[in-house]
């Protein structure tokens, strides 16, 4: 080997190897930085309680949230599994409804004109104004929280999904018309493949709105007893100046969020990580 290739050599090895050294330092910052951030504003959160002496019916410090969680941990826990149930049912009354709703209007151009305006029209109008009609036209009270938070998670399914459907590459639809193949064919093998990605956009938001939409559902129905959720702890809470409580109960909420977000992204990535340009990792 002459000294040229082998310079060339130890200059690729080094490009490799600082290639290397980027790509762990970037899997590690991925998961320490977040933790890092969070664990700073906690302490800012704490510090700043303890500095000003602030009250702790005005604003708890996190370590008296904490202590405060655990020891309602059966009351929260209750709500949360209410308010869980109540989101994933509407979740999944979404997918199954805005999916089926996305592949009629791509087959029925005319169906889409004449229905696709009243999803828009659910979409903007704000869920709380159209909560309390429907806890008066809905006798059950389960029912009428997972109505409301249907109404919020329908569209993102709907919309995106109808995107993708439509998105697919005429080119390739009229290969298949040359073939002879079936409008029930193009739409299995060709047009739900190239929307699946959109649809799994729309989930992740979906989620999160399904969860806020049950929420806001709780806020306006305003039942207490059995099987209320955690919005109505918050409330009950609330009025009991318990803002620990309060607290306490954000927390579950959040986390539940976060929760839902990341189980929609590793589904998305477990569907999309081998064939969709979104989810290949590529070298920079």
């Amino acid at each position: 080997m002459s000294t040229t290739d082998m310079n060339t050599a130890a200059i690729v090895d080094e490009e490799e190897l600082r290639y290397a050294r980027a790509e762990k330092r970037e899997k590690i910052a991925k998961w320490l930085l977040p933790v890092v951030v969070i664990a700073l504003a906690v302490f800012l959160w704490d510090r700043m309680v303890v500095w000003n002496d602030i009250p702790h019916y005005i604003l708890p410090g996190p370590g008296l949230v904490l202590e405060t969680l655990i020891q309602d941990w059966g009351m929260l826990s209750d709500a949360l599994i209410v308010t869980l149930k109540i989101t994933l049912a509407a979740l999944a009354v979404a997918v199954v409804g805005g999916v089926g709703l996305a592949i009629l209007f791509t087959q029925s151009r005319y169906f889409e004109m004449s229905f696709y305006p009243f999803a828009v029209i659910l979409q903007v109008t704000p869920v709380v104004s159209i909560a309390p009609l429907i806890f008066i036209y809905v006798d059950s009270r389960i029912a009428g929280l997972l109505l409301c938070a249907w109404i919020v998670a329908f569209f993102p399914i709907l919309s995106n999904t109808t995107l993708g459907l439509n998105s697919t590459d005429h080119n390739l639809r009229d290969l298949y018309k040359i073939y002879g193949a079936t409008r029930w064919q193009r739409l299995r093998y060709l047009q739900l493949p190239t929307a699946l990605p959109y649809f799994l956009g729309g989930l992740r938001i979906a989620g999160g709105l399904s969860l806020i939409g049950a929420v806001v559902a709780e806020y306006v129905a305003g039942t207490g007893g059995i099987g209320s959720g955690l919005a109505f702890r918050i409330l009950e809470a609330g009025y009991r100046l318990n803002i620990p409580r309060m607290f306490a109960a954000l927390l579950l909420i959040a986390a539940t969020g976060v929760v839902i977000f990341t189980a929609a992204s590793l589904l998305s990535h477990a569907l999309l990580h081998k064939w969709h340009e979104s989810a290949i990792k590529r070298e920079s």
